[in-house]
C-alpha cells in the first residue's frame, strides 16, 4: 500500500499539484537516485547551519521537530539528523531523495502511542535530480513518523525520505544552476534549471546531472553531445586554480571531434554558475582527451532582441526609439506591407525577413513586399513565428488545435495535450525549442510550457507534456518569453495589471501593479518586459517596477 501511495504522490507532483497524503506517505517528491561516488559536502554558501543534537529525555514531539530542523545540516551526510533516528533506520533514510519547501507553521498531532503526524503546506519541491516544482496552489500534506525506544530515549523508527526546509533555509543552503543542452540545430544552448546544495560538491553534482540528460519534459526538443552511457569516472570534479577537472568514463571516446568540442561547451556553460570555475579540462579515466579548438564557433546562449520596442503606430511599422517614440520602419517594403494588412498582432523573425500577422481576416505571412494568408479561421490567437521556417497558429476555442505552417502555407497539425479552456496566447521561445501557452480556466489563468518535438526535416510534430508554472491572477491578458529561462504573464485585476515573472524550473516574483489596464505583454532586451496599456503607451520593467518609454503603439510586436 505504501508503494502505491508514493506512486500516486509522484504522479500528482508531475502535474504540479500537491496532494494530501496519509499513513505511509513519503515527502511529496520523486525521481530516481543515481548511484555515484561518495561526495564530501562542505559549505560554500557562507551559511553553514549547525543544528542541535537530540536532548536527553526529549519526548516524541521534540525529537520530531529536532529531526526536521536538522535537515539544514548536510555536513557528513546529514550526520546530526541521523542521530534522531533509530540505529536500525538511520542508514536507510535517504535525505537526498528530495526537498519539500514548507509554508507557515506545520502541525504535529498524535495518532498512536508511537506515531505522530506532521501536517504542512508545501510551496515547492525539489526532486533527487535537482528539478524544482512550484506548487501553483499549495495544499496540505500529512506525513507520518513512527517512534521506538533505544537506551531509554525516543528515536524515529520510520520517516519519509527527503528533508523539509523553510523558504529562508532553502534559499540559504540551495542554489540554482542551469544545465545547458543544444537545440537540434546546435545553434542555441537551452537551459535546464536545477537546484543543488551550495557546497563544495556542487561542480560534481552539476556534471553528473548534465551527463544524465535533460529533464523528462525537455526530452525530444534538446540534444546532448555526450555519447550515451558517459558518466563521471570514480573521481569527483575537482577545481584547480579556476579550472574544473572533469574525468569521464571511456564511453566519451566514441565522440567525434565536433562533439568533443560541444561536450566542452556544455560543461563550460553549465559550470559557469560555480563562482570558482573559469575553465574546464576533460580527461578520460585519467588520460588526455583531445578536444579541438573551436573559438568563436560557440552556440548562442540566451538570444537577445533589439532594445527598441517593435510597434505598429499610425501606419508606421518598425522599431520605436525610447524617449521620442519615433518609428524606424522595417525595410524592404515590409513595413508598408504589414501596415496595409491593418494588423491586430505582429511577430517578426530574428532575421527580420519574415513576419506573422494577425488581423480580422486570420493569419498572414509577410516576406518583403509579398504576403500570403495561411489561415482564415475565426477565433485565432496571435500567431508566433520560429526561426526554422514555421508560423504557429492556435485556436482560442480549442486548446488542442495547433498548426505549424511553412512560410509557403503548407499546414502541419501539431498534437498536444494542453488542458481545456480558452487559449489566450501561444508563443514559441527565441531558440525555437519550447512553447508557452496561457489558458483562461474556471479557476483563473493557467500558464504552461512545453517542449517542441520536430521530425528529421525540422517540421514540428508534437508538443510535449505541459508543465504548469506560476501565472498572473485576474483576467488573463497575455504571456511572453522574457529570456531563455524566464516567462511572464499578465492578468487584469480590479486594482491594475498583475504581472508575474517565472523562471522555468525556478521561482516566481510579482511586479508592482502599474496604473490602468494592460492589453499586451512582450519580452524586451536584456531580460526586460514591455507592457502595452489601453491608452497605447508602452511601459518597460525597470528593476522591480515600471518606467515609461515614451513609445505609443497601436500594436506591440513580438521580437525574436
Amino acid at each position: 500500500m505504501c508503494t502505491r501511495l508514493r506512486r500516486l504522490v509522484a504522479a500528482a507532483l508531475a502535474a504540479v499539484t500537491i496532494v494530501t497524503v496519509s499513513a505511509c506517505a513519503a515527502i511529496p517528491t520523486d525521481g530516481p537516485v543515481r548511484a555515484g561516488q561518495t561526495i564530501k559536502d562542505e559549505s560554500i554558501s557562507g551559511v553553514d547551519y549547525r543544528p542541535d543534537k537530540p536532548v536527553a529525555g526529549a519526548d516524541q514531539t521534540a525529537i520530531l521537530r529536532g529531526f526536521i530542523a536538522a535537515g539544514t545540516g548536510a555536513q557528513d551526510d546529514y550526520a546530526i539528523a541521523r542521530q534522531f533516528l533509530s540505529s536500525g533506520f538511520a542508514e536507510k533514510w535517504n535525505p537526498r531523495r528530495g526537498v519539500t519547501v514548507r509554508q507557515g507553521n506545520p502541525a504535529v498531532e498524535r495518532v498512536g502511542e508511537r506515531e505522530l503526524t506532521y501536517t504542512l503546506t508545501a510551496s515547492a519541491t525539489v526532486d533527487a535530480n535537482g528539478e524544482y516544482t512550484q506548487a501553483v496552489r499549495p495544499t496540505s500534506s500529512t506525513l507520518t513518523f513512527q517512534f521506538t525506544r533505544e537506551d531509554g530515549e525516543w528515536r524515529i523508527a520510520y520517516a519519509p525520505d527527503g528533508i523539509i526546509l523553510s523558504p529562508v533555509s532553502f534559499d540559504s543552503v540551495f542554489q540554482q544552476h542551469a544545465l545547458y543542452f543544444f537545440d537540434p540545430t546546435y545553434k542555441f544552448l537551452v537551459p535546464d534549471e536545477r537546484w543543488f546544495l551550495a557546497r563544495s560538491s556542487t561542480s560534481t553534482r552539476i556534471a553528473s546531472a548534465l551527463l544524465a540528460g535533460p529533464a523528462d519534459w525537455l526530452k525530444g526538443s534538446v540534444v546532448s553531445s555526450f555519447p550515451e552511457g558517459t558518466q563521471l569516472s570514480l573521481n569527483a570534479v575537482t577545481i584547480d586554480s579556476g579550472t574544473a577537472l572533469v574525468d569521464l568514463s571511456s564511453d566519451a571516446l566514441r565522440a567525434s571531434s565536433q562533439d568533443r568540442a560541444r561536450m566542452r561547451e556544455q560543461l563550460s556553460k553549465s559550470l559557469a554558475s560555480v563562482a570558482t570555475v573559469s575553465s574546464v579540462s576533460i580527461t578520460v579515466e585519467g588520460a588526455t582527451f583531445s578536444v579541438p579548438d573551436t573559438s568563436g564557433s560557440e552556440a548562442v546562449q540566451n538570444p537577445d532582441v533589439d532594445s527598441r520596442p517593435l510597434v505598429d503606430h499610425d501606419g508606421a511599422v518598425g522599431y520605436a526609439a525610447t524617449g521620442s517614440g519615433k518609428v524606424a520602419e522595417l525595410g524592404n517594403g515590409m513595413g508598408d506591407e504589414i501596415a496595409g494588412l491593418d494588423p491586430s498582432s505582429l511577430a517578426l523573425s530574428a532575421s527580420g525577413t519574415a513576419a506573422a500577422i494577425g488581423n480580422d481576416d486570420g493569419v498572414t505571412v509577410v516576406r518583403g513586399r509579398n504576403h500570403l494568408r495561411i489561415d482564415a479561421t475565426d477565433d485565432l490567437v496571435a500567431p508566433s513565428i520560429d526561426d526554422l521556417g514555421f508560423v504557429w497558429v492556435a485556436s482560442s476555442k480549442d486548446t488542442r488545435k495547433v498548426t505549424a505552417y511553412g512560410l509557403g502555407g503548407d499546414p502541419h497539425a501539431v498534437s498536444t495535450t494542453l488542458p481545456k479552456g480558452e487559449l489566450v496566447s501561444f508563443q514559441v521561445s527565441r531558440d525555437s525549442t519550447r512553447a508557452l501557452a496561457l489558458i483562461e480556466t474556471s479557476d483563473g489563468p493557467s500558464l504552461y510550457v512545453m517542449a517542441i518535438v520536430r521530425g528529421s526535416d525540422r517540421t514540428p510534430t508534437t508538443l510535449g507534456s505541459p508543465v504548469r508554472v506560476q501565472a498572473a491572477t485576474g483576467t488573463a491578458v497575455g504571456a511572453a518569453w522574457v529570456s531563455d529561462s524566464d516567462v511572464a504573464s499578465v492578468g487584469q485585476t480590479t486594482t491594475g495589471p498583475d504581472v508575474v515573472r517565472t523562471t522555468i524550473g525556478g521561482q516566481s516574483n510579482t511586479l508592482p501593479k502599474p496604473d490602468g489596464r494592460a492589453t499586451a505583454i512582450a519580452g524586451g532586451s536584456g531580460g526586460s518586459m514591455l507592457l502595452r496599456m489601453s491608452d497605447g503607451s508602452v511601459l518597460q520593467s525597470t528593476g522591480g517596477g515600471w518606467g515609461t518609454t515614451g513609445v505609443t503603439a497601436d500594436v506591440l510586436g513580438i521580437q525574436r
